[in-house]
């Protein structure tokens, strides 16, 4: 198996869940000292890292697109269980792009001192 497909199954998860327990430890600190910016700063780097994953998680996609994709197929070669792991690393890692900017936009909405 290629590492490719595993960086955007395994660690783009991880980065997200990452992401989410350093800006709720930030929360308390932000609060108090009334910035925000450092929260920005994480969130962003954070998705710059998973869009690289998804970026490399797509382009094995892309590479697999000739394989046969299922049991089924009528080919002469067998199924490659490749192309499978490279779209769920591509759809993985898609969302947790989205997840992260999901968080970024509540960062932006509200703010570390808003209780309801």
């Amino acid at each position: 198996m290629k590492i490719k497909s595993w960086l955007g199954l395994v660690v783009a998860p991880v980065v997200v869940l990452a992401t989410q327990g350093i800006l709720y430890s930030m929360v308390t600190p932000a609060c108090g000292a009334q910035m925000r910016l450092h929260m920005h700063l994480v969130a962003a780097v954070a998705l710059a890292i998973v869009v690289v994953l998804a970026v490399v998680a797509f382009s094995a996609c892309s590479l697999r697109r000739g394989e046969p994709g299922s049991p089924d197929h009528d080919g002469a070669q067998p199924p490659v269980p490749r192309r499978f792991l490279a779209d769920m690393a591509a759809a993985v890692s898609g969302l947790s792009c989205l997840v992260i900017l999901g968080m970024w936009f509540a960062m932006w909405v509200l703010g570390p001192c808003e209780i309801y």
